[in-house]
């Protein structure tokens, strides 16, 4: 029995041995991954994308011939901008219409709306239009009262005195602030005199109703009871408001701006190229 437990012992001591040589590589591996320095994998930020300017349409043309006046600060705007006006309209037309305050931003935010479904009244560049709406009948059945139309005629009347081109001259040159302040609107990536095409196209589209312009009266305000009328931008039923006499008229200077507007932008003038064709001619013996 004796001899048998001595054959045993070096059995169990191997396995002892090998027993204590894992638990020393076990215990080395384990200092040896607890002292050794973390490697970080730096985890990069996927990169936001970069909105994109859309492009421009229409562009506003660089300064050409004498030096302009330097501009004032957009906050410091609106008496140099009343005053040029006033060289457009006469002081006391001015004084009448507009508003004394924050004339660019006004425009800026008018022009902006006016092609949409409303528009802010107390951010408007004029004053209210005196008076109320004039309606013909009933709060169930109504029309649009012509009586309503001269409410707007010496808007109108205002207007068709305007020298077009000197008004584009003059939105051209304090052209940096309307952009300043479209951007500040909320159009970072905004170009501002496409967004005044865009809204000048917009009223001249407006239809052109024959006979009366029936209304309703769900509630305080009067709606047009042509869901389609209704539907029309916010500027586009205000031409309708003023009657066809006044809406042609507002129309037909629209036009004229517009083309001032597309003119300077792609550089042209047409008087300005009326006698570079005259001076091409005379150069080349035509």
């Amino acid at each position: 029995m004796v001899g048998g437990a001595e054959m045993r012992r070096p059995v169990w001591w191997l396995v002892a041995i090998l027993i204590l040589a894992a638990v020393a590589v076990l215990f080395y591996s384990w200092r040896a991954d607890r002292h050794a320095p973390k490697v970080v994998v730096p985890v990069t930020a996927p990169k936001a994308p970069v909105a994109a300017a859309p492009p421009v349409s229409n562009p506003i043309p660089q300064s050409v011939g004498p030096q302009q006046p330097a501009l004032p600060a957009l906050a410091d705007s609106d008496v140099p901008l009343h005053q040029a006006l006033a060289g457009l309209l006469g002081q006391a037309d001015v004084d009448h219409w507009f508003r004394p305050d924050m004339l660019v931003r006004h425009i800026v935010v008018t022009v902006d709306n006016l092609s949409r479904r409303k528009t802010a009244i107390e951010l408007r560049p004029v004053k209210p239009v005196p008076g109320q709406l004039v309606a013909k009948g009933n709060d169930q059945q109504s029309t649009l009262d012509p009586a309503n139309y001269k409410r707007y005629t010496p808007y109108v009347q205002a207007l068709q005195k305007l020298d077009v081109k000197q008004l584009a001259a003059l939105y051209f040159h304090y052209y940096p602030l309307f952009q300043q302040a479209y951007q500040k609107l909320g159009y970072p990536n905004g170009y501002f005199n496409d967004r005044l095409v865009a809204t000048i196209d917009n009223l001249l589209q407006t239809p052109d109703v024959k006979g009366n312009i029936a209304l309703v009266r769900p509630n305080v305000m009067y709606q047009y009871a042509d869901p389609m009328l209704e539907d029309l931008s916010a500027g586009q039923k205000v031409l309708l408001r003023m009657g066809p006499q006044n809406e042609a008229a507002v129309k037909a200077k629209l036009k004229e701006l517009r083309a001032a507007i597309a003119d300077r932008s792609r550089g042209t003038d047409n008087s300005r190229g009326a006698d570079s064709s005259r001076d091409r001619n005379a150069a080349t013996g035509g």
